[in-house]
């Protein structure tokens, strides 16, 4: 997820490292939040050249969908030694690319809902979607998926495209298991309540609080930021009576990056402190590995899904095109 901050395209802090040579580089792509000032990326980045002594670069996108389109496109000719910001939905679809190896990393100390054991994606952190609306602007939230498809138009929400998001795929989803076939008909009607659709996350949220629309999609764990960077509880998370999709993200080594021992010393720094401390709240996520701090209070008054939705990789990887097909038939009519 997600700092609501602007994006760094590529960010190299030139800290107190020795000078790089090629191999002494780790180039790591992922979406455009996690490298913006206020992301994971800078005291990510500072943490582990400080340990390996090495140079990182961070190449950013606008969001995890597009990741995955990306790495396609470069092929084995990827400068990427690793990839961080896909997640479950797409982590079937990665793998059947070749382009990713075993991450070799000790699982011990992961802890997702559901359990993991996968040997090529490790999870960094997790969070479940969610609508937050401003509490100031709307003051009866939908209850549930159907209350905001047959809601007020009047009342918008920001979206993100699922061609190119991870969250926008998400909602894609979300809607596909609680509607099903009728997920056209869902659509439709939605459409009415979407102001625009933006190509990631950091759009849209932006969108949302400079007060352009009431609404947003994104995650639970969102009100924290406010809380904690704002002292205030005025965005929420609506609480939907058929669950929450959940979102567990992954980073993977590729097989350009299995020639370089950094890849895999950076996975297995990735689910220690030294990278999971930072996550909760500059991702604003819940940490997927072991922390040295406990959580910030305010991550304590978050919504607790009812029912956690979720389909596996398999399934997604089946689907997607078709799925996402669906979403763009509604939303261009």
């Amino acid at each position: 997820m997600r700092t609501r901050f602007l994006p760094l395209i590529a960010l190299s802090l030139g800290l107190a490292a020795p000078p790089a040579t090629a191999q002494e580089k780790l180039t790591i792509y992922t979406y455009e939040s996690f490298t913006s000032e206020w992301g994971p990326g800078p005291q990510v980045e500072k943490a582990f050249e400080t340990e390996c002594g090495c140079d990182v670069e961070f190449v950013a996108v606008a969001d995890g969908v597009a990741l995955l389109n990306r790495l396609k496109l470069e092929g084995g000719s990827t400068k990427a030694d690793i990839v961080l910001g896909l997640d479950t939905n797409l982590t079937a679809e990665a793998k059947a690319t070749g382009l990713f190896a075993p991450s070799g990393a000790d699982l011990a100390s992961i802890e997702v809902p559901g359990g993991w054991s996968d040997d090529v994606f490790v999870p960094y952190d997790y969070a479940h979607f969610a609508v937050i609306y401003d509490s100031d602007k709307l003051k009866t939230p939908p209850k549930s998926l159907h209350e905001l498809v047959e809601g007020d138009p009047n009342e918008k929400i920001v979206l993100q495209d699922p061609r190119t998001s991870t969250p926008g795929l998400g909602l894609v989803l979300w809607v596909k298991v609680v509607y099903g076939d009728k997920a056209p008909e869902a659509w439709a009607k939605l459409k009415n309540r979407v102001l625009t659709v933006t190509p990631g996350w950091s759009e849209a949220y932006g969108l949302f609080t400079k007060g352009e629309a009431p609404m947003v999609l994104s995650y639970t764990t969102s009100p924290a930021y406010h809380m904690v960077a704002e002292d205030t509880e005025r965005y929420k998370a609506a609480a939907f009576d058929e669950g929450h999709y959940l979102q567990i993200e992954v980073a993977g080594i590729t097989t350009t990056g299995a020639k370089n021992p950094l890849a895999a010393k950076f996975i297995g720094f990735m689910t220690g402190p030294g990278f999971q401390d930072v996550i909760p709240e500059t991702n604003w996520m819940f940490p997927a590995g072991k922390t040295d701090k406990p959580l910030n209070p305010a991550f304590g008054k978050l919504v607790e899904p009812s029912k956690t939705l979720l389909f596996s990789a398999d399934e997604v990887a089946a689907n997607r095109k078709a799925w996402v097909d669906e979403w763009l038939g509604a939303m261009s009519k």
